[in-house]
C-alpha cells in the first residue's frame, strides 16, 4: 500500500523553519516525506536533511520519494533519541527541527495497523512494528485501575469508568482481540445522546495509542534535547493534534523562554537563569479554511515555533 500522507500546515511549516540553503534540518517524524520533500527543495547540495521515523514503512516510502537527492540521511529510530542520533552522525548543532506529532494517514488507513476505530483489525497501534508491546496488551493485561487512569488522562474521556469496567468484564469471558470488539464495548458504555458528536471510540483509541507508543513521555524529553541541539537562531517547529500534546509543548516553551524561578516580589532576578528560546508565535498557527476543506485531518492541528537565543 502506498504511504500517502497529506502534510498539514505545509506552507506555514516551511516558512516557520526559516530555511537556509546550506543549513542542516531534522524532520523528527518523517512519515511519507510530505514536509521533507519541500524542505529539501530549498537546500543546496551543501545543505543536509536528516529524516527520522520509527515506522519502517515510512522510511521506505520517504527513501523512494527522495531518491534523487544525495543530501538526505534516513534514520529508523524514535525521535526520543535525537541526541544520540545526531551524535552518531557526527552532527553537533542544526539549523531547524520539525516535529509533526500526528498519526500518519497511512497508519490510519492501513487497516491491519489497528489505529483506526473505523476499520476492523487486530488491536495493535504500534508505530514501531519491531516492538512487541501493543494495544492488545494494554486492553487485556492492564489492571482496571491502570486502564481507567489511561483512558481518563490520555483520552480525557468522561465515561472512562464505565468503559473500563465493561472492558474488564468482557475480557474476563474472552480476550478482546480486534478494534471492532473494542468499539462495540465502548458503544455500550457511552449513553446514546453522547454519541452524536464524533465517534464514541475516538478518545479511548487516542488514549491507548498514546500509552502503547509512550508519546507524551517521549515528547517531553525530545523537546528539551532538540532545543539543546539548535544553533543560535535555529528554529524548532512543532505540530500537535490534541490538547495533551499541545499543553506539554506550550508549558515547555514558556518555561524555557522565562526560566527565572525567583519569587515575584524580588525586585531583580538573582537565580541567573537566562531565557534559552524566544517564542515566535504567541498564539498557535491553525489550518486555514481552504486547508480544512481539502484535508479534514488538519482540523485540530496547532503549530508552535521557537527560536534559539
Amino acid at each position: 500500500m502506498d504511504f500517502k500522507h497529506i502534510p498539514v500546515l505545509l506552507e506555514e511549516v516551511i516558512d516557520s523553519l526559516n530555511i537556509k540553503s546550506d543549513g542542516i534540518y531534522v524532520d523528527c517524524t518523517l512519515g511519507g516525506a510530505g514536509h521533507s520533500s519541500e524542505i529539501i527543495k530549498k537546500l543546496s547540495p551543501k545543505g543536509l536533511l536528516v529524516g527520522i521515523d520509527q515506522d519502517m514503512n515510512a522510511i521506505n516510502a520517504a527513501n523512494e520519494r527522495l531518491k534523487k537527492y544525495e543530501n538526505v540521511m534516513f534514520v529508523h529510530n524514535n525521535f526520543y533519541n535525537i541526541d544520540s542520533i545526531l551524535e552518531e552522525k557526527g552532527i553537533d548543532k542544526v539549523d531547524g527541527i520539525l516535529m509533526d506529532l500526528g498519526v500518519s494517514s497511512h497508519q490510519l488507513d492501513t487497516a491491519e495497523r489497528g489505529f483506526s476505530y473505523m476499520k476492523d483489525a487486530p488491536l495493535d497501534m504500534r508505530m514501531n512494528r519491531e516492538e512487541s508491546f501493543s494495544a492488545y496488551n494494554v486492553v487485556n493485561d492492564y489492571s482496571e485501575e491502570e486502564l481507567y487512569k489511561i483512558i481518563k488522562e490520555y483520552g480525557e474521556e468522561k465515561f472512562a469508568k464505565k468503559i473500563t469496567s465493561l472492558i474488564v468484564k468482557e475480557r474476563s469471558v474472552k480476550p478482546i482481540n480486534s478494534t471492532f470488539e473494542l468499539v462495540e464495548i465502548i458503544r455500550k458504555a457511552i449513553p446514546i445522546k453522547f454519541q452524536q458528536n464524533g465517534h464514541p471510540a475516538k478518545k479511548t483509541f487516542q488514549a491507548i495509542r498514546i500509552e502503547v507508543n509512550r508519546e507524551l513521555f517521549i515528547l517531553n524529553k525530545a523537546l528539551e534535547d532538540s532545543i539543546n541541539r539548535l544553533k543560535i537562531g535555529g528554529r524548532l517547529s512543532v505540530i500537535t493534534f490534541h490538547s495533551l500534546e499541545d499543553r506539554i509543548v506550550k508549558v515547555k516553551f514558556k518555561s524555557l523562554e522565562n526560566p527565572c524561578t525567583c519569587p515575584s516580589e524580588f525586585p531583580v532576578c538573582i537565580c541567573n537563569k537566562k531565557p534559552i528560546i524566544n517564542i515566535v508565535n504567541k498564539k498557535p498557527i491553525e489550518a486555514s479554511e481552504e486547508e480544512l476543506k481539502l484535508n479534514s485531518r488538519s482540523k485540530s492541528a496547532k503549530l508552535r515555533i521557537v527560536e534559539k537565543l
